[in-house]
């Protein structure tokens, strides 16, 4: 699948809209290499200035662990090719299981000078969010044949499976008991 990065693809309006939610914070994450001070904590502090540089050979592998099975619809993941150039990921592998060894590749991104977000939604064959207890993205290749990557932000989706019931449902009472504690005194 060969995907662009756009500024209109925006995880932080998806959030708002109370349809998904942000579950990376949930998980332990864990990469293959990183310079000292581009590590995991600059890929999840939800800045854009700063970045995961990876130090060793391809591939390079950011690992995402959960401690309960978690369904995940949606990977979102920020590049930058007019700051990273060669450090931006050309080919990208999204890996799901339940632990190392029995990992799965479910997709394959092609980026072609990515700037922005990339939205990787993660489906089953029926189109329906997957549950998993472990994802692995792994960067294969870089664009000019880039040795280490560069990779800005990530973020996870979960779907909302219970969306909150407007109170709105709730006013139109029709007996005079309901009515008399329609309000809070």
């Amino acid at each position: 699948m060969s995907l662009k990065a756009t500024s209109d693809v925006d995880p932080i309006k998806n959030e708002r809209t109370g349809n998904v939610r942000e579950v990376g914070s949930q998980a332990i994450w864990s990469l293959s290499s990183c310079k000292p001070g581009f590590g995991v904590d600059q890929l999840r502090d939800d800045r854009a200035d700063t970045y995961w540089q990876s130090d060793g050979q391809l591939p390079h592998l950011v690992n995402i662990q959960f401690q309960r099975k978690t369904t995940i619809s949606d990977i979102y993941i920020y590049t930058d090719y007019k700051l990273d150039e060669s450090y931006t990921p050309s080919r990208i592998s999204i890996r799901v299981g339940t632990h190392f060894n029995d990992l799965q590749e479910i997709e394959v991104i092609m980026l072609t000078e990515p700037s922005g977000w990339v939205h990787v939604p993660i489906k089953d064959i029926r189109d329906k969010p997957i549950r998993v207890f472990m994802i692995q993205i792994a960067v294969t290749s870089n664009h000019q044949n880039g040795r280490d990557t560069h990779m800005r932000q990530i973020k996870i989706h979960s779907p909302i499976e219970n969306p909150s019931i407007p109170i709105e449902n709730f006013l139109n009472f029709s007996t005079v008991e309901f009515q008399q504690h329609a309000t809070i005194r």
